[in-house]
């Protein structure tokens, strides 16, 4: 049975390429769903990939991928500096969790500089664009590899 690895995106993550060029570049988010479907089977897991704009869904989701994953990346977007409920759900989480962002959040104004998801992160990975998700899914499937099956 092939392992699943989750990959959640927030708010407006839809608009990837469009959106704000000069911060995100003009990479798509169906360029990075394809990014993310590649890295995943090169190492061995299939990918569940979504977006949504709404926090009771992405709540939902994390709920499900607590059942359903093998670990779990999710680019929170907005809702990483405000939403308590996806930080609660996240903590549900056995499974390692990788958070990514693709800018600096730290180099951003004050609003953007502190996600409340980061404290369930098992890892955050910011500043290298749409390459952050790749990065993410290598590292939770070495952590994956090193720790030992649930």
């Amino acid at each position: 049975m092939t392992r699943t690895v989750y990959v959640l995106n927030g708010p407006n993550l839809n608009l990837l390429g469009v959106r704000e060029p000069h911060l995100y570049g003009h990479t798509t988010l169906a360029d990075v769903e394809q990014l993310c479907r590649r890295v995943a089977k090169e190492l061995g897991y299939a990918c569940e990939f979504r977006q949504t704009n709404h926090e009771g869904v992405m709540v939902d989701w994390v709920q499900e991928a607590r059942e359903k994953s093998a670990a779990l990346v999710i680019n929170p977007a907005g809702l990483s500096f405000h939403s308590i409920p996806v930080l609660d759900a996240l903590k549900t989480l056995d499974q390692p969790i990788a958070e990514v962002h693709i800018t600096n959040i730290h180099r951003r104004d004050a609003l953007y500089q502190h996600s409340l998801v980061s404290l369930a992160a098992t890892g955050v990975i910011c500043g290298f664009g749409a390459f952050g998700y790749e990065l993410a899914i290598r590292a939770l499937a070495q952590r994956l590899t090193a720790a030992p099956a649930p």
